[in-house]
Formats: structure tokens, C-alpha cells, sequence
């Protein structure tokens, strides 16, 4: 079982750029943002008057014996704790408001770029990957930057508070709580470094895991099939197993560092303990001060813990931060221009009423292209396509078919030369204008969770019942959906399930004839289906494709012989161009392919 790598991106050190563009997400709940630092601000202040509260309890009332400023204390007390109430139930309402709606802003944008991105990022990232990050990275995001920037907030206030009122209350006890603090710092950077190598190594398996499950379930029937359940079985042990090393390293470190902060408080509380209780003793201080100083001292170490923490967690998220900014900052290989854009609209907002029709003429202009990583598919290939004419593409694997079909739809975009619809270049006007005019029946048919009615609207949001009813009728489909109990209301399940293969095949038929397309590309969407529904198709095919530009590949050339032009493709150049009783008098390479076809057919 193969699996994606780590990307590039993933840095070896805390990335302040990183965060920063996840925090610009906050900017709209900036208010809501400001009132948990305002209450964060007003706790650590609330949390500092505490104890000198307490210390007027002790040398006022209880040291001289005298009760007359019981009662005044006790309101004091009761009004502090009613604040202090308020300022929880404030801080924790509006801090759930920024973790939900932070987790909404993220998903929108990384969904949002998911629409943008073109066809050639699903072909190189496995869906489990961008389920992991539309999911736990999103939710790991959304939970430290909502609790994670106010608890460091209210830690760092704290911490400076605290600090300043021992120095002010007597400098030489704060200088001895405080000597510690170097040592702390090197500790926390010591594991710190370790902390996050471990968590991201924690990410990185944790997205292989959720790789390795997608593939596993939509490849369920393939591996019994093929019997690989105890392959499969011992590549996800192994994943599984690195996933617990790494967590058990991660949590070894994590399980080092709070206990050696808790050691390095009880130090401090010992000296001051001890040097605050000789000077209780020569009368220096009050037992009130000292009892501050204790206090201040286990709430000192407490937000220092707190900030630990918190740094973990933002350690741990860091792996989770670079997955979703990688995706959310993916740059669109395939884009329209910023004029495009203003005329047309985006994908996700497109100005239909400039939407121009298409006739359908299709041409190559000495176009070239490679992949990513790969040799070149064409070389300087022309075509010229009429409108309203059917084009078929035959050929072996891999000699080009698919790539013409990408190219026709704009999945991909020419290395060089230049692609025309109607006589102009198609990167002259928007992506959803071309695609708003394709109808696209794929080999292994599509559907998505919902009703036959829904899916077969999918082609057309606003088609009427009666164009649901049509499109299925002439597809064959209105037959067999009518047998169901439900009818045109039968739930398909996910990816169709209730449905045979060639039933699901003409559905998908209706949903791309429902929108009337003038491109029609069927990329050999006959070849899974049975020869009964294969002629019962071929039929509506044909009355379908008239006044259309239709473009397709077939595996079998029996349903591609009423083609206007059949091009046959080897290694990206048409070898042979013709009807296909020309071709049969040529009694070249689609003599052969067809000769050779009929007699496995006939045998």
C-alpha cells in the first residue's frame, strides 16, 4: 500500500509566519475576540487583589483581635465573588463563540479552495489527506487559537502582574521566588524542540492513518476479492504502531516537563518559605505578606504550567497549522485572469447574464503538453473540431485520449499553443462559462448521496419535474425508475449503491443532458455497462449528440462507428483520421484494432 508523503512545506521550526496568517482568519470576530481579553484581562487582575484581600483578613481582623471590620470585609468578599462569576460565565460564552466560529471561517476558506483548485490537485492528493484537514487540523485549529491566545493572554498577565506586585510588596522575597526563573526558560526551551518535532510526527501519521482508511473502505470489495485482507491488516499495523511510538514519545516529554515545573515551584516556595518565615520572626514582615508571597508564588507557577500547556498544544497544532494553510494559500494552477474574472465572475460567484453560447467548434493550435512530473503527452497537436460534429478518439492506453479530453474541458491548460471554443481562446473567458456549457459522462459514474431526482437536478439546479422526466426518458432511464416503490424519490446512498452499474450510468446520463449541453465528452461512459443497456443507450446517444459538438472515447469501436470523424492516437499524434468505413478501406491500425475486436466479440 502506497502512500503519499509529507509535503515540502512542513517546516522544522515554530513558523511565526504560519500563524500569523491563521490568527488573520480572527479579524471578523474581532469583537467578540476583545471582550474574552477584556474579562481575561480583568480575571489575572481579579486573581492578583485575591490574596491581598485575604492579607488585610489576617493582619487587620484576625492579628489585632478585632472583629468591627468583619462585617465590611464579608461584603467586600461576597460582591468580589459575584464579579469574579460574572467575568467566568463572560469569558467562557465568548470564547466558545470564537472556537465555533473560528472552525466555521476555517472550513468556508478551505472549502472554498477546494472549488478553486483545478482537476491535476485531486490526481496528486489522496482524499484522505483533505479529509484530515478539512476535519481534526480544522478542529485542532479552531480549539487552540479560541482557548490557546486567551489562556496565554491571561497567563502573561498574570505572570507580569504577579511579578511586579512581589517586587513592589518587598523586592528581596520576589528576587529569591524569582530565581528560578533561568532555569525554567532553558527547560521549557529544551522540550519545546522535542514537544513539537513529536507532534508533528504525531500529524503526519495520524493523515497516513486517515489515507489508509479512506482507500481501505472504497476499496473494500478489491481487496477481498484479491484476498488482501492481512496485507492490508499488517500496512495498518505499521502505521498504527509508528502513530502510538511517536504518541508515546510525544507524551513522555509532555509527562517530563509539568512535573519538573512543579519541582522547580516547590523550590521557590521553599525558599521563600523559608527565608520569608526568618523574617516573620525578627518582625520584618507580617504573617500577611508571607501569606501573600505563597500565594503568588503557586499562582505564578501555575499560569507558567497553564502557558506550557498551551504551548504544547500550539506545538502540536503547529503540524496541523501548515496542512490548512498549505491548502487555504494552494496556488490555482489553473486561474482566470483578474479582466476574466471581473467580467465573468469566480467559480464560486459567477456573472451568468455575461455569459456568452457556445456553437461548439473546438480547435488545437499546436499544442504541447506534459504533467507535473512525466513525459510529454502532445506535441504541437492541431484539431479542429465543427460544431455539431462527433468526434471519436481510439488508441491504446496512454496514447493520448484522455489528456485531449482534459485539455477540451480546462481540467488542464496547453504547456504551450493555444485551445479555441468558437474561435477564441478559451483563457479569454472564465472556467465556469466553459464548463456551464459541458456535459460530461465519465467511465465509472458518480453519484452523490440523495434522491435520483436530486442527482439527475444536480445538472440543472432550476430544472422542473417535467425536465427530470424527459431527461431520463431519453436516456432509457424513466423505465427502471419507475419500477422503484419510491420512484424518482429512492434514495441512491452514497455512490450510488442501490443501483447496478449501468442503472447508475444513466442517471448520470440524464443529470449531463438535462442541462442541454452544447460540448458533450463521454469518456468512454458505455464501457461499464452490459450490452442489453449499452444499445438501449447507443440509441438515445445518437438522437442526443445531433446538434451537438460531442467528443468520445470508446473501448469498444462498435459504438463509435456513426462518428462524423474517428481519430486514431499513438503516443499524442493522430496516426489516422477518418469515417470509419474509410478507415476500414485504409485497412491500417483501426482495420486492425476493429478486425481484431469483432473476432474476440465472435469468439
Amino acid at each position: 500500500m502506497q502512500h503519499f508523503e509529507e509535503e515540502t512545506f512542513v517546516k522544522k521550526e515554530f513558523d511565526k509566519r504560519t500563524w500569523k496568517r491563521i490568527i488573520s482568519f480572527m479579524r471578523p470576530l474581532r469583537l467578540y475576540v476583545a471582550v474574552v481579553i477584556l474579562c481575561g484581562v480583568l480575571l489575572a487582575v481579579a486573581d492578583i487583589a485575591y490574596p491581598l484581600i485575604n492579607r488585610y483578613g489576617i493582619d487587620v481582623i484576625i492579628a489585632s483581635g478585632d472583629l468591627s471590620a468583619l462585617p465590611f470585609f464579608i461584603g467586600v468578599y461576597v460582591v468580589f465573588m459575584i464579579v469574579m462569576g460574572i467575568l467566568v460565565y463572560t469569558f467562557i460564552y465568548f470564547a466558545e463563540k470564537v472556537q465555533n466560529h473560528l472552525a466555521h471561517i476555517i472550513r468556508k476558506k478551505a472549502f472554498e479552495k477546494l472549488q478553486e483548485l483545478p482537476f491535476s490537485y485531486y490526481d496528486r492528493t489522496p482524499a484522505g489527506w483533505i479529509v484530515a484537514r478539512m476535519t481534526s487540523d480544522t478542529r485542532q485549529l479552531s480549539d487552540i487559537l479560541s482557548w490557546g491566545l486567551i489562556d496565554i493572554t491571561w497567563g502573561g498577565l498574570m505572570m507580569v502582574g504577579l511579578a511586579t506586585m512581589m517586587l513592589i510588596l518587598n523586592w528581596q522575597l520576589a528576587l529569591i521566588a524569582l530565581s528560578v526563573m533561568p532555569l525554567l526558560v532553558y527547560l521549557s526551551m529544551f522540550f519545546r524542540k522535542r514537544i513539537l518535532r513529536a507532534y508533528r510526527d504525531i500529524r503526519k501519521q495520524n493523515s497516513k492513518i486517515t489515507g489508509a482508511f479512506n482507500e481501505g473502505i472504497l476499496g473494500a470489495k478489491t481487496t477481498k476479492t484479491l484476498v488482501l485482507e492481512e496485507k492490508n491488516y499488517a500496512d495498518f499495523d505499521y502505521l498504527t504502531s509508528r502513530m502510538k511510538k511517536h504518541s508515546v514519545r510525544a507524551a513522555l516529554f509532555a509527562g517530563l516537563y509539568f512535573p519538573t515545573i512543579l519541582f522547580l515551584a516547590s523550590i521557590a516556595t521553599a525558599l521563600v518559605l523559608y527565608f520569608g518565615g526568618l523574617d516573620v520572626r525578627d518582625e520584618v514582615i507580617q504573617v500577611g505578606l508571607l501569606y501573600v508571597f505563597l500565594s503568588y508564588i503557586s499562582q505564578f507557577f501555575e499560569p507558567v504550567m497553564q502557558l506550557a500547556n498551551v504551548l504544547a498544544h500550539f506545538q502540536q497544532a503547529q503540524a496541523s497549522a501548515e496542512r490548512v494553510v498549505s491548502l487555504i494559500d494552494q496556488e490555482v494552477e489553473i486561474d482566470d485572469t483578474a479582466g476574466v474574472k471581473e467580467h465573468y465572475g469566480t467559480i464560486l460567484e459567477p456573472k451568468r447574464a455575461n455569459f456568452a453560447s457556445i456553437t461548439g467548434r473546438i480547435t488545437f493550435e499546436n499544442v504541447s503538453f506534459r504533467y507535473t512530473k512525466g513525459e510529454e503527452v502532445l506535441k504541437e497537436f492541431s484539431l479542429d473540431i465543427a460544431a455539431g460534429e462527433t468526434v471519436a478518439l481510439v488508441g491504446s492506453t496512454g496514447a493520448g485520449k484522455s489528456t485531449i479530453v482534459n485539455l477540451v474541458c480546462r481540467f488542464y491548460e496547453p504547456s504551450s499553443g493555444r485551445i479555441l471554443v468558437d474561435g477564441g481562446d478559451y483563457r479569454e473567458r472564465s472556467l465556469s462559462w466553459l464548463h456551464s456549457h459541458l456535459g460530461y459522462v465519465l467511465q465509472t459514474p458518480e453519484l452523490f448521496s440523495g434522491t435520483i431526482r436530486e442527482n439527475i437536478r444536480y445538472g440543472k439546479l432550476d430544472a422542473t419535474e417535467e425536465e427530470i422526466v424527459r431527461a431520463a426518458k431519453m436516456v432509457g432511464a424513466h423505465d427502471f425508475i419507475a419500477t422503484f416503490q419510491k420512484g424518482y424519490d429512492t434514495e441512491v446512498q452514497e455512490g450510488g449503491s442501490r443501483l447496478s452499474v449501468g442503472q447508475k450510468q444513466l442517471v448520470s446520463f440524464a443529470r449531463a443532458l438535462i442541462r442541454d449541453p452544447a460540448i458533450l465528452i463521454l469518456d468512454e461512459a458505455t464501457s461499464s455497462v452490459d450490452t442489453t443497456t449499452e444499445k438501449r443507450l447507443q440509441k438515445a446517444i445518437e438522437t442526443i449528440m445531433a446538434g451537438r459538438t460531442a467528443i468520445v472515447i470508446a473501448p469498444r469501436l462498435s459504438t463509435v462507428t456513426a462518428a462524423d470523424k474517428i481519430l486514431v492516437l499513438e503516443h499524442g499524434e493522430v496516426i489516422e483520421a477518418g469515417t470509419h468505413e474509410e478507415l476500414l478501406e485504409r485497412r491500417g491500425n483501426y482495420f486492425k484494432l476493429y478486425t481484431n475486436q469483432f473476432a474476440d466479440l465472435s469468439a
